[in-house]
């Protein structure tokens, strides 16, 4: 499906970006419980959250790949490309550090999205190597530069949630960690970042001190024992991502199905969550 001449309605799609872009700075937080397929995420729409955002863990997963850049940029975007298709709400994709470091991958990599559907994404500066775990700060500047130029190039205004592992990575002394993250994020904000996207945060004072340093709206990775949505939502945080969080619920939920179906007197308690028959199905009619 190409951007010009394909299914991909340029006005329509930019209107979404833009609808998007705005929900960063609305009253509340905005709150993103990422998928994997298109039954999530209808469901997701059905239960009237304003945009879908996938998880690139879960997508992998699903496809049979560990997190971390091995599904393939094509197998990626497809699974966006359905999911885009099967919902009216903006669909912004994680795209980890877009699959490819040079000029022309960039440069694909923002066309190929914007043709899949997509009217955002995560760009992350991970880079999956426990020796550098970070691109230097120099380079993927450069990379979110080539990206915004190249996405405006495609008529469509795509909302760039530029990532740093700072955190999430565990990189250098935790003494250290604040002032580098902090330097990474302003410095993608700079670049062409719209969202500043700091994972691995989950103590409500240093979360706080980063919602007044970064030069732009922050999301928030969701951590077990952090601070609830209406409290992130008073710390001035815009964005708050589960990542791969209800993917794993799901599956430890089947994990827990398959023990218990070999006991009889369970199934009546292993049934009972599941969403009727029609239900589902009719969340897939045309």
């Amino acid at each position: 499906m190409g951007v010009k001449g394909g299914l991909v309605d340029i006005h329509q799609q930019a209107h979404k970006a833009e609808w998007f872009r705005q929900l960063h700075h609305g009253p509340h937080i905005l709150v993103l419980v990422n998928v994997w397929d298109v039954a999530s995420a209808r469901l997701v729409e059905e239960a009237g959250f304003p945009a879908v955002a996938t998880s690139s863990g879960a997508v992998a997963n699903s496809y049979g790949y560990p997190d971390g850049q091995r599904i393939s940029r094509a197998e990626m975007l497809g699974a966006v490309e359905r999911i885009a298709r099967n919902v009216k709400l903006p669909v912004t994709a994680d795209l980890e550090s877009g699959y490819g470091d040079s000029a022309d991958a960039v440069t694909e990599l923002a066309s190929t999205m914007v043709a899949a559907g997509a009217v955002g994404l995560n760009f992350e500066d991970g880079t999956g190597d426990p020796a550098n775990p970070l691109l230097p700060l120099e380079q993927h500047v450069a990379k979110i530069q080539r990206l915004r130029a190249a996405t405006n190039a495609t008529g469509v205004p795509v909302v760039i949630n530029a990532r740093t592992d700072v955190y999430l990575a565990q990189v250098g002394e935790p003494a250290t960690r604040f002032e580098h993250a902090l330097r990474r994020a302003n410095a993608y904000r700079q670049a062409g970042g719209d969202c500043l996207f700091i994972p691995g945060v989950s103590d409500a004072e240093t979360i706080g001190k980063l919602v007044k340093a970064v030069g732009g709206p922050l999301n928030i990775l969701a951590a077990p024992g952090g601070p609830s949505v209406g409290e992130l939502e008073r710390l001035g945080v815009a964005r708050l991502s589960f990542g791969s969080w209800p993917f794993r619920s799901v599956m430890g939920w089947f994990d827990k199905l398959l023990k218990q179906v070999r006991e009889p007197e369970s199934l009546a308690e292993v049934t009972a969550a599941a969403i009727p028959y029609k239900g589902l199905n009719a969340l897939f009619k045309p």
